[in-house]
């Protein structure tokens, strides 16, 4: 029996995607007999080693930190959790959105944007550096699983939702840093000029609702700043005022976990309405209208947005430059700057496999970086003390 008499909900909204109408795979492959494409490229993604690598990915705090922040993975569990329900409350394919979910940050580098932002300056003679497109060449390049193909060979849509779930790229196709995407098989278009699926709108949507409630949650757990502090912000301070009219003497810890519950909440719904309005004013019919529309289909609403930007720009000025922050992140940028350097002039200390693949002169930064960037917060601290400290190298 066909995934299409098994799975696929005809229940669906006309603007949703149709695994039954894909393109397909860049390699032609046998169909499962048990999921959709999409459900199948969820699953590859959750199998990849570049997904279990997460777990030890910073997301603002470095991963040996503690064990109550988040991480890259716990992070991409967040997102694909929110994205399903928004998928599923606009019935939209949830495979699709919850693979793009899942995807989005495989091509991280350790310690966040601190780690991406110096490996983009290493790069800067080399082609540049960016998380997005690293993760496009983690699923259709970097990963090897199956002996047919290299990468993943995901599904055209979710490929297309990987490279344009925040909009359209074909401005972008002239940067240095995104040429593998330029380049990638002239003859499996991704129609870089378009906007992407609704369900991969709804992961990338997914990704600002995660990021911002769970940040509050990590900075208030690690004392970057208390819940007093967040009283007078927009949004976050009517929920706590909310929250403890509603359980008096509730204890801190329950009133943060209540309070950003709640707010999870308001930016659904705040999307729920504000993607609804803009269906019916654009008159969506199909997913190739939303392809064509002059604007995201899925969005915040103005007010929400205006909101929203208070709230970042707290964060921004009490978390992500908070003194702590800071030295952890200007310790790990010396960290990969050593290690780059270092690996780029001596290619022979790297591991053989590795070793072989920066042979070439001209593709050596590439191949230094690309292994830079598939590392762990705890595997580079760890590979930074062997390549130069010599007691640590005696022990290898």
């Amino acid at each position: 029996m066909s995934y299409d008499r098994l799975s696929v909900d005809r229940r669906l909204a006309p603007w949703a995607s149709d695994p039954t109408a894909s393109p397909g795979r860049r390699y032609p492959e046998p169909e499962s007999r048990t999921r959709t494409p999409f459900a199948r490229d969820r699953d590859r993604i959750i199998h990849a080693t570049a997904f279990r690598r997460l777990k030890e990915k910073t997301q603002v705090f470095v991963a040996h930190e503690g064990d109550h922040y988040r991480t890259r993975l716990t992070h991409s569990l967040e997102v694909a959790q929110i994205a399903r329900s928004l998928a599923a409350a606009l019935k939209l394919d949830v495979d699709l959105a919850e693979a793009v979910a899942l995807a989005h940050d495989l091509g991280h580098p350790p310690f966040g944007h601190a780690g991406e932002d110096e490996l983009h300056l290493l790069m800067a003679d080399h082609g540049g550096f960016d998380h997005n497109v690293q993760t496009f060449r983690v699923v259709t390049e970097l990963e090897r699983r199956y002996p047919a193909f290299p990468g993943l060979n995901l599904s055209w849509e979710t490929l297309e939702g990987v490279v344009k779930h925040n909009g359209p790229v074909a401005d972008r196709l002239g940067e240095p840093a995104w040429r593998a995407i330029a380049d990638h098989a002239p003859d499996w278009d991704l129609r870089p000029g378009t906007f992407a699926s609704m369900e991969a709108q709804v992961a990338a949507i997914a990704d600002d609702i995660a990021y911002n409630n769970h940040d509050v949650d990590d900075g208030v757990q690690a004392g970057l700043f208390t819940l007093a502090d967040l009283a007078d912000l927009p949004l976050i301070g009517e929920i706590l005022v909310g929250v403890r009219r509603d359980w008096p003497g509730l204890d801190d810890r329950m009133v943060r976990l209540e309070a950003v519950r709640r707010m999870i909440g308001a930016m659904v719904d705040d999307v729920l309405a504000e993607t609804r309005g803009r269906l019916d004013a654009d008159r969506i019919n199909g997913p190739e209208a939303v392809r064509l529309a002059g604007r995201p289909m899925v969005a915040f609403s103005r007010g929400m947005l205006e909101q929203l930007t208070g709230v970042r720009a707290f964060l921004y000025e009490r978390m992500y430059r908070h003194y702590r922050v800071n030295r952890t992140r200007s310790q790990a940028r010396r960290l990969l700057r050593e290690m780059f350097t270092l690996l780029l002039a001596e290619p022979s200390v790297l591991p053989p496999e590795w070793a072989a693949a920066a042979a070439d002169p001209e593709r050596r930064a590439r191949r230094v970086c690309d292994y830079i960037a598939g590392m762990t917060d705890r595997y580079a601290i760890e590979e930074h003390r062997h390549l130069f400290s010599l007691d640590v190298a005696l022990d290898l």
